[in-house]
């Protein structure tokens, strides 16, 4: 059954370029600042341990499961998950968890792309004047002023939207595999550049001691609990990205060591950056604990201070651009792919709608930040709803089915055959963690996110 059906969208030419393709799914603007932030204040390097340990025992699991799913069906998340149920003698209802995924990954770009415009403003500002004979808070009053700014923040969002849906649209191979076959090696260049200065600087020693030295007084039931929360979201699972990714991979590629090599690449990210930036924080005698005013207030006033600050600065918004595309484009794949199956369309013009209705649904967070700052639905902008939404409730419960299908719908002789593993003792290792381990843990993730389990 494996060989027979094939993805109308085209296949990925290597175990490397999925490889490629799934890291820049699961790097975002969150490894680059939330991880070395979140590592620090939870223990240092015990806590890198004990998120290690989760990756192993949920993310992978879970990832594992989602990529075999995908693979199975060989369609978009909604038609897979359909197929997939039939197949196994289930309900065609078990669609409504494809949707979940595309429509959470629909709704997290719309709001990201906002986020992510940012950057291109940031690029733009570090390249041509730099940080350098601003003051504190000149750079404080520049943010702000950027968020109170509805036309610029559309421009920026409307500019980022569209490079997103112009790779989406040159299919598989012309876009997404050629796009992440430049953009991850650059993003690893750029990281090392960047760890390459922090070492030159006199807080590199304490920032190194901040990120990996173990702390294990720190070490508490919220810090597993944040170790859980970041390894099940910064693998960027239960949002269709990875299922679909999965369906474009070869039936020859093991799907139990590529993702393992996911992870650990996408740990590698966030390591690297926490290397990079908390040097140039120490090194300035800034607040490492200043989440995202982090990247936007602090690092400029850093790189303002700092010898070859101009190029250092430009160097580093030009990553965190290429680790927001990489991710954005994974995340409009799932709807584009749906269209082209169930309405005909041709993938240049699926890409186009789905990037129009996105745009569309961006200006609401664009706008939260200034025009329509005072609407709020229980005290939230659209902007806050819009990420609670996603990441509180559709991630974790998309991500739970996910397991729940793989190990308790589907046959074991279907998953044994689509995984292929050598021993059957690693079969049922990753059985028993996906049935029973990272359910578990994402139940946890699920109630400590709407607040009923507290850090």
């Amino acid at each position: 059954m494996i060989s027979k059906r094939k993805s109308i969208h085209g296949q990925w030419s290597s175990r490397w370029a999925f490889i490629l393709a799934a890291t820049g799914s699961a790097v975002g603007l969150g490894n680059i600042w939330r991880f070395p932030y979140v590592t620090g204040e939870n223990g240092g390097g015990a806590f890198v341990l004990m998120y290690l340990l989760c990756v192993f025992c949920v993310g992978i699991p879970i990832m594992i499961a989602e990529i075999m799913i995908g693979r199975r069906g060989r369609q978009s998340p909604i038609n897979t998950m359909r197929t997939l149920a039939e197949e196994e003698g289930h309900h065609r209802a078990w669609s409504l968890l494809g949707w979940m995924g595309v429509v959470a990954g629909f709704l997290i770009l719309s709001f990201y792309s906002v986020v992510a415009g940012w950057t291109l403003f940031y690029i733009a500002k570090s390249g041509f004047s730099g940080f350098e004979r601003m003051t504190d808070e000149e750079i404080g009053i520049l943010f702000e002023g950027l968020l109170t700014d509805p036309g610029l923040l559309m421009l920026l969002h409307t500019l980022f939207m569209a490079i997103t849906t112009l790779v989406v649209s040159l299919g598989v191979r012309s876009g997404l595999e050629r796009a992440v076959k430049y953009l991850m090696p650059s993003l690893f260049i750029l990281l090392l550049i960047m760890v390459g200065y922090a070492m030159s600087t006199p807080g590199f020693i304490e920032g190194f001691n901040y990120l990996l030295w173990p702390d294990f007084s720190k070490l508490s039931a919220g810090s597993v609990l944040a170790a859980l929360g970041q390894a099940f979201f910064s693998l960027s699972l239960g949002m269709g990205a990875i299922m679909v990714y999965g369906s474009y991979l070869s039936h020859t590629t093991s799907i139990a060591r590529t993702s393992v090599s996911i992870a650990l690449a996408d740990t590698l990210v966030a390591m690297l950056a926490g290397l990079a930036i908390f040097p140039l924080v120490f090194s300035s005698g800034l607040e490492p604990g200043a989440g995202p005013g982090l990247i936007f207030v602090s690092l400029p006033i850093a790189f303002g201070q700092m010898p070859f600050g101009h190029f250092i600065g430009t160097v580093f918004f030009i990553l965190l651009l290429f680790a927001a595309w990489t991710s954005s484009i994974s995340l409009l794949e799932p709807a584009v792919a749906w269209l082209v199956e169930n309405r005909n369309m041709r993938r240049n013009r699926a890409a186009i709608l789905a990037g129009v209705i996105a745009w569309l649904l961006g200006i609401g967070s664009a706008l939260s930040f200034n025009l329509w700052s005072d609407y709020k639905l229980f005290g939230l902008t659209y902007f806050d709803v819009m990420d609670k939404l996603t990441s509180n409730i559709l991630l974790p419960l998309g991500g739970l089915f996910v397991a729940i299908f793989a190990a308790w719908i589907m046959r074991r002789e279907s998953s044994r055959e689509e995984l292929a593993l050598k021993s059957m003792r690693s079969y049922q290792v990753w059985l028993v963690l996906v049935r029973y381990i990272a359910p578990v843990g994402v139940i946890l993730i699920f109630l400590q996110a709407i607040g009923l389990i507290g850090l």
